[in-house]
Protein backbone atom coordinates (compact mmCIF):
# COMPACT_ATOMS: atom_id res chain seq x y z
CA UNK A 1 0.00 0.00 0.00
CA UNK A 2 1.82 3.12 -1.15
CA UNK A 3 1.18 6.46 -0.16
CA UNK A 4 2.07 10.44 0.13
CA UNK A 5 1.90 11.23 3.71
CA UNK A 6 2.31 15.22 2.92
CA UNK A 7 0.92 15.76 -0.61
CA UNK A 8 0.59 19.34 -0.14
CA UNK A 9 3.71 19.42 -0.88
CA UNK A 10 3.54 18.89 -4.66
CA UNK A 11 1.90 22.19 -5.48
CA UNK A 12 5.80 23.59 -5.05
CA UNK A 13 6.07 21.82 -8.76
CA UNK A 14 4.26 25.04 -10.20
CA UNK A 15 6.93 27.10 -8.95
CA UNK A 16 9.31 24.63 -11.15
CA UNK A 17 7.53 24.89 -13.85
CA UNK A 18 7.57 28.73 -13.75
CA UNK A 19 11.26 28.45 -13.12
CA UNK A 20 11.40 26.50 -16.55
CA UNK A 21 9.75 29.20 -18.33
CA UNK A 22 11.68 31.66 -17.25
CA UNK A 23 14.79 29.80 -18.13
CA UNK A 24 13.68 29.24 -21.51
CA UNK A 25 12.87 32.70 -22.01
CA UNK A 26 16.06 33.95 -21.36
CA UNK A 27 18.04 31.87 -23.42
CA UNK A 28 15.89 32.77 -26.04
CA UNK A 29 16.55 36.42 -25.65
CA UNK A 30 20.55 35.50 -25.21
CA UNK A 31 20.41 33.59 -28.11
CA UNK A 32 19.09 36.62 -29.79
CA UNK A 33 21.62 39.60 -28.57
CA UNK A 34 24.30 37.31 -29.33
CA UNK A 35 23.22 37.17 -33.10
CA UNK A 36 24.04 40.65 -33.20
CA UNK A 37 27.57 40.61 -32.98
CA UNK A 38 27.45 38.20 -35.87
CA UNK A 39 27.27 34.33 -37.04
CA UNK A 40 28.65 31.65 -34.37
CA UNK A 41 31.46 30.64 -36.75
CA UNK A 42 32.98 34.08 -36.23
CA UNK A 43 32.14 34.39 -32.78
CA UNK A 44 33.62 31.07 -31.77
CA UNK A 45 37.21 32.34 -32.03
CA UNK A 46 36.80 34.80 -29.52
CA UNK A 47 35.00 32.85 -26.83
CA UNK A 48 37.33 29.55 -26.40
CA UNK A 49 36.36 29.03 -23.17
CA UNK A 50 32.35 29.33 -23.62
CA UNK A 51 29.92 26.07 -23.48
CA UNK A 52 26.84 26.21 -25.04
CA UNK A 53 25.27 22.83 -23.63
CA UNK A 54 27.09 22.93 -19.50
CA UNK A 55 25.34 25.37 -18.15
CA UNK A 56 22.04 24.01 -19.25
CA UNK A 57 22.71 20.40 -18.61
CA UNK A 58 23.92 22.22 -15.22
CA UNK A 59 20.19 23.64 -14.98
CA UNK A 60 18.77 20.56 -16.00
CA UNK A 61 20.39 18.66 -12.81
CA UNK A 62 19.48 21.48 -10.14
CA UNK A 63 15.90 21.02 -11.81
CA UNK A 64 16.10 17.63 -10.89
CA UNK A 65 17.58 18.03 -7.86
CA UNK A 66 14.75 20.47 -6.49
CA UNK A 67 11.77 17.89 -8.05
CA UNK A 68 13.44 15.22 -6.06
CA UNK A 69 13.26 17.25 -2.51
CA UNK A 70 10.18 18.34 -3.09
CA UNK A 71 8.98 14.33 -3.84
CA UNK A 72 11.34 13.90 -0.45
CA UNK A 73 8.88 16.88 1.45
CA UNK A 74 5.94 14.65 0.72
CA UNK A 75 7.34 11.66 2.71
CA UNK A 76 6.61 8.76 0.24
CA UNK A 77 5.59 5.67 2.04
CA UNK A 78 4.86 1.95 1.81
CA UNK A 79 2.37 -0.32 3.99
CA UNK A 80 5.37 -2.50 4.92
CA UNK A 81 3.43 -4.63 7.47
CA UNK A 82 -0.16 -5.97 7.72
CA UNK A 83 -1.22 -7.04 10.93
CA UNK A 84 -4.33 -9.34 12.08
CA UNK A 85 -5.85 -6.92 15.14
CA UNK A 86 -8.73 -8.53 17.00
CA UNK A 87 -11.60 -5.91 18.22
CA UNK A 88 -14.16 -6.35 19.86
CA UNK A 89 -17.94 -5.59 18.90
CA UNK A 90 -20.91 -5.40 20.34
CA UNK A 91 -24.60 -5.31 18.66
CA UNK A 92 -27.38 -2.97 19.77
CA UNK A 93 -30.67 -2.18 18.57
CA UNK A 94 -32.31 1.02 18.89
CA UNK A 95 -35.88 0.84 19.63
CA UNK A 96 -37.63 4.72 18.85
CA UNK A 97 -40.97 5.29 19.75
CA UNK A 98 -42.53 7.53 16.90
CA UNK A 99 -46.32 8.04 17.92
CA UNK A 100 -48.13 11.52 17.69
CA UNK A 101 -46.73 12.34 21.04
CA UNK A 102 -43.26 12.31 20.91
CA UNK A 103 -44.04 15.96 18.95
CA UNK A 104 -45.04 17.23 22.53
CA UNK A 105 -42.23 19.99 23.63
CA UNK A 106 -42.31 19.12 26.97
CA UNK A 107 -38.65 18.38 26.19
CA UNK A 108 -36.86 21.07 24.10
CA UNK A 109 -36.96 21.61 20.81
CA UNK A 110 -39.27 18.24 20.99
CA UNK A 111 -39.19 14.83 22.40
CA UNK A 112 -38.71 13.24 18.94
CA UNK A 113 -36.49 15.52 18.18
CA UNK A 114 -34.07 15.19 21.81
CA UNK A 115 -34.28 11.47 21.54
CA UNK A 116 -32.73 11.82 17.84
CA UNK A 117 -29.82 13.78 19.60
CA UNK A 118 -29.69 11.56 21.61
CA UNK A 119 -29.54 8.35 19.53
CA UNK A 120 -27.10 10.59 17.18
CA UNK A 121 -24.55 10.75 20.19
CA UNK A 122 -24.84 7.64 21.04
CA UNK A 123 -23.89 6.26 17.31
CA UNK A 124 -20.93 8.25 17.37
CA UNK A 125 -19.39 6.33 20.37
CA UNK A 126 -19.60 3.05 18.67
CA UNK A 127 -16.63 2.11 17.46
CA UNK A 128 -16.16 -1.16 16.12
CA UNK A 129 -19.46 -2.23 16.79
CA UNK A 130 -23.45 -2.69 15.06
CA UNK A 131 -26.09 -0.77 15.42
CA UNK A 132 -30.24 -1.29 14.35
CA UNK A 133 -32.65 0.73 14.47
CA UNK A 134 -36.41 -0.08 14.47
CA UNK A 135 -39.59 2.18 15.19
CA UNK A 136 -42.98 1.92 16.29
CA UNK A 137 -45.94 3.62 17.16
CA UNK A 138 -49.44 1.29 16.80
CA UNK A 139 -46.57 -1.29 14.68
CA UNK A 140 -43.10 -2.10 14.44
CA UNK A 141 -40.78 -1.29 11.48
CA UNK A 142 -37.08 -1.91 11.35
CA UNK A 143 -35.53 1.09 9.42
CA UNK A 144 -31.72 0.21 9.90
CA UNK A 145 -31.08 -3.79 9.93
CA UNK A 146 -27.83 -4.40 12.41
CA UNK A 147 -24.94 -3.00 10.31
CA UNK A 148 -21.90 -1.31 11.55
CA UNK A 149 -22.20 1.72 8.64
CA UNK A 150 -22.86 4.13 10.72
CA UNK A 151 -22.82 6.83 8.43
CA UNK A 152 -25.83 4.82 6.62
CA UNK A 153 -27.76 4.77 10.01
CA UNK A 154 -27.22 8.41 11.04
CA UNK A 155 -28.57 8.82 7.41
CA UNK A 156 -32.33 7.09 7.65
CA UNK A 157 -32.13 8.82 11.79
CA UNK A 158 -32.41 11.90 10.17
CA UNK A 159 -35.15 11.36 8.15
CA UNK A 160 -37.65 10.30 10.83
CA UNK A 161 -40.85 11.90 11.78
CA UNK A 162 -43.76 11.19 13.79
CA UNK A 163 -45.70 10.46 10.10
CA UNK A 164 -42.84 7.38 9.34
CA UNK A 165 -45.60 4.83 10.66
CA UNK A 166 -49.00 4.29 9.03
CA UNK A 167 -51.06 3.70 12.37
CA UNK A 168 -50.56 5.48 15.61
CA UNK A 169 -50.31 3.88 19.15
CA UNK A 170 -47.63 2.80 21.19
CA UNK A 171 -47.06 -1.04 20.48
CA UNK A 172 -43.79 -0.99 22.42
CA UNK A 173 -43.92 -4.83 23.92
CA UNK A 174 -44.22 -5.20 19.93
CA UNK A 175 -41.33 -3.51 18.96
CA UNK A 176 -39.05 -5.08 21.63
CA UNK A 177 -39.79 -8.64 20.23
CA UNK A 178 -39.12 -7.56 17.02
CA UNK A 179 -35.61 -6.29 18.50
CA UNK A 180 -34.96 -8.99 20.33
CA UNK A 181 -35.11 -11.14 16.60
CA UNK A 182 -32.95 -8.81 14.96
CA UNK A 183 -29.55 -9.57 16.33
CA UNK A 184 -27.36 -11.58 14.03
CA UNK A 185 -26.81 -15.09 15.31
CA UNK A 186 -23.17 -14.69 17.21
CA UNK A 187 -23.69 -15.78 20.67
CA UNK A 188 -20.25 -14.19 21.50
CA UNK A 189 -21.21 -10.63 21.57
CA UNK A 190 -23.17 -9.23 24.11
CA UNK A 191 -26.70 -7.36 22.86
CA UNK A 192 -28.28 -4.82 23.84
CA UNK A 193 -31.54 -2.84 23.26
CA UNK A 194 -31.86 1.02 23.81
CA UNK A 195 -35.88 1.95 23.87
CA UNK A 196 -36.52 5.77 23.81
CA UNK A 197 -39.97 6.61 24.27
CA UNK A 198 -42.41 8.45 26.24
CA UNK A 199 -44.30 5.16 27.40
CA UNK A 200 -47.57 5.81 26.86
CA UNK A 201 -48.28 2.00 26.61
CA UNK A 202 -51.70 1.00 25.71
CA UNK A 203 -51.74 -2.20 23.44
CA UNK A 204 -49.54 -4.90 24.73
CA UNK A 205 -47.89 -6.26 27.93
CA UNK A 206 -44.09 -4.77 27.33
CA UNK A 207 -42.95 -5.85 30.69
CA UNK A 208 -43.54 -9.54 30.01
CA UNK A 209 -41.75 -9.17 26.76
CA UNK A 210 -39.29 -7.41 28.78
CA UNK A 211 -38.88 -10.16 30.91
CA UNK A 212 -38.37 -12.68 28.06
CA UNK A 213 -35.78 -10.44 26.15
CA UNK A 214 -33.71 -11.14 29.60
CA UNK A 215 -34.00 -14.70 29.48
CA UNK A 216 -32.22 -14.22 25.90
CA UNK A 217 -29.37 -12.61 27.99
CA UNK A 218 -29.95 -8.97 26.01
CA UNK A 219 -29.79 -6.21 28.32
CA UNK A 220 -32.83 -3.93 27.83
CA UNK A 221 -31.92 -0.14 29.04
CA UNK A 222 -34.95 2.61 28.59
CA UNK A 223 -34.57 6.01 28.27
CA UNK A 224 -37.60 7.77 29.16
CA UNK A 225 -37.97 11.15 26.92
CA UNK A 226 -40.80 13.81 28.16
CA UNK A 227 -41.91 15.42 31.52
CA UNK A 228 -44.43 14.08 34.01
CA UNK A 229 -46.30 17.51 34.01
CA UNK A 230 -46.85 16.58 30.84
CA UNK A 231 -47.40 18.82 27.17
CA UNK A 232 -50.15 18.85 24.86
CA UNK A 233 -49.98 17.34 21.21
CA UNK A 234 -49.46 19.94 18.30
CA UNK A 235 -51.26 19.11 15.27
CA UNK A 236 -48.74 18.06 12.29
CA UNK A 237 -48.10 21.43 10.40
CA UNK A 238 -49.76 23.46 12.45
CA UNK A 239 -47.65 26.00 14.90
CA UNK A 240 -50.69 26.21 17.65
CA UNK A 241 -53.53 23.78 17.38
CA UNK A 242 -53.55 20.69 19.38
CA UNK A 243 -54.93 17.35 19.29
CA UNK A 244 -58.16 16.83 21.28
CA UNK A 245 -60.12 14.08 22.75
CA UNK A 246 -63.86 13.69 21.67
CA UNK A 247 -65.47 15.86 23.93
CA UNK A 248 -63.02 19.03 22.47
CA UNK A 249 -60.67 18.89 25.46
CA UNK A 250 -56.87 19.25 24.67
CA UNK A 251 -55.35 15.82 25.11
CA UNK A 252 -51.94 15.99 27.36
CA UNK A 253 -49.79 13.68 27.06
CA UNK A 254 -47.26 12.83 30.14
CA UNK A 255 -43.81 10.48 30.51
CA UNK A 256 -44.89 7.33 32.37
CA UNK A 257 -42.06 7.04 34.32
CA UNK A 258 -43.31 4.24 36.14
CA UNK A 259 -43.59 1.93 33.16
CA UNK A 260 -40.37 3.25 32.02
CA UNK A 261 -38.62 1.76 35.10
CA UNK A 262 -40.76 -1.74 35.43
CA UNK A 263 -39.34 -2.23 31.55
CA UNK A 264 -35.89 -1.70 32.22
CA UNK A 265 -36.21 -3.56 35.35
CA UNK A 266 -37.67 -6.43 33.48
CA UNK A 267 -35.26 -6.60 30.81
CA UNK A 268 -32.13 -6.11 33.38
CA UNK A 269 -31.19 -2.81 32.24
CA UNK A 270 -31.32 1.12 33.65
CA UNK A 271 -33.98 3.76 33.02
CA UNK A 272 -32.78 7.05 32.83
CA UNK A 273 -34.95 10.02 31.71
CA UNK A 274 -34.00 12.56 28.97
CA UNK A 275 -34.23 16.02 30.11
CA UNK A 276 -32.24 19.08 28.83
CA UNK A 277 -28.93 17.44 30.02
CA UNK A 278 -27.02 15.01 28.24
CA UNK A 279 -27.39 12.90 31.38
CA UNK A 280 -29.34 10.40 29.80
CA UNK A 281 -26.82 9.98 26.96
CA UNK A 282 -23.58 9.06 29.41
CA UNK A 283 -25.27 7.14 31.38
CA UNK A 284 -26.60 4.61 28.49
CA UNK A 285 -22.64 4.78 26.78
CA UNK A 286 -21.33 4.14 30.13
CA UNK A 287 -23.68 1.25 29.66
CA UNK A 288 -22.88 0.12 27.02
CA UNK A 289 -18.96 0.26 27.23
CA UNK A 290 -19.06 -1.93 30.23
CA UNK A 291 -20.69 -4.92 27.33
CA UNK A 292 -17.84 -7.90 26.43
CA UNK A 293 -17.78 -7.59 22.72
CA UNK A 294 -17.17 -10.55 20.15
CA UNK A 295 -13.89 -11.09 18.98
CA UNK A 296 -13.76 -9.36 15.16
CA UNK A 297 -10.41 -9.93 13.35
CA UNK A 298 -9.50 -7.30 11.10
CA UNK A 299 -6.53 -7.10 8.58
CA UNK A 300 -4.87 -3.33 9.09
CA UNK A 301 -1.53 -2.08 7.83
CA UNK A 302 -0.24 -1.61 10.87
CA UNK A 303 3.49 0.53 9.78
CA UNK A 304 4.64 2.47 7.35
CA UNK A 305 8.05 2.71 5.56
CA UNK A 306 9.35 6.00 5.10
CA UNK A 307 11.00 5.81 0.87
CA UNK A 308 12.40 9.44 1.42
CA UNK A 309 15.54 8.21 2.05
CA UNK A 310 16.49 6.78 -1.28
CA UNK A 311 15.36 10.14 -3.02
CA UNK A 312 17.50 11.72 -0.89
CA UNK A 313 20.56 10.05 -1.67
CA UNK A 314 19.94 10.21 -5.42
CA UNK A 315 19.60 13.86 -5.24
CA UNK A 316 22.79 13.75 -2.79
CA UNK A 317 24.41 12.29 -5.91
CA UNK A 318 23.49 14.60 -7.96
CA UNK A 319 24.63 17.64 -6.36
CA UNK A 320 28.20 16.22 -5.78
CA UNK A 321 28.19 15.26 -9.59
CA UNK A 322 27.30 18.77 -10.87
CA UNK A 323 29.52 20.58 -8.15
CA UNK A 324 32.18 18.75 -10.93
CA UNK A 325 31.00 20.20 -14.27
CA UNK A 326 32.39 23.31 -14.90
CA UNK A 327 30.50 26.26 -16.96
CA UNK A 328 33.04 26.77 -19.54
CA UNK A 329 34.84 24.12 -21.63
CA UNK A 330 37.49 21.88 -20.30
CA UNK A 331 40.84 21.36 -22.23
CA UNK A 332 39.43 17.97 -23.39
CA UNK A 333 36.42 19.87 -24.87
CA UNK A 334 37.97 22.99 -26.44
CA UNK A 335 38.29 21.53 -30.16
CA UNK A 336 34.30 20.93 -29.99
CA UNK A 337 32.52 23.01 -32.20
CA UNK A 338 28.96 23.76 -30.33
CA UNK A 339 28.75 26.90 -32.11
CA UNK A 340 27.55 25.02 -35.42
CA UNK A 341 24.03 24.62 -35.84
Amino acid sequence: MFRFANPQYFYILIIVLAVWAIFILGEYRRKKKLARFGISSVLEPLMPEVSKYRPRFKFFLLQLVLVILIFVLARPQMGSKVETVKKESVEIEIVLDVSNSMNAKDVSPTRLEKAKMIMSKLVDELDNDKVGLIVFAGDAYTQVPITSDFIAAKMVLSSINTGIVPSQGTSIGRAIDMASNSFTPDASAEKAIVLITDAENHEDDAVSVANSVAEQKIKLHVIGVGSTSGAPIPIANSRNNFIKDKEGNVVTTRLNEELGKEIAKAGNGIYVTADNSNNAYRAIVSEIRKMKGADIETKIYSEYDEQYRILAIIAFVILFLESFILNGKSKFTKRINFFTD
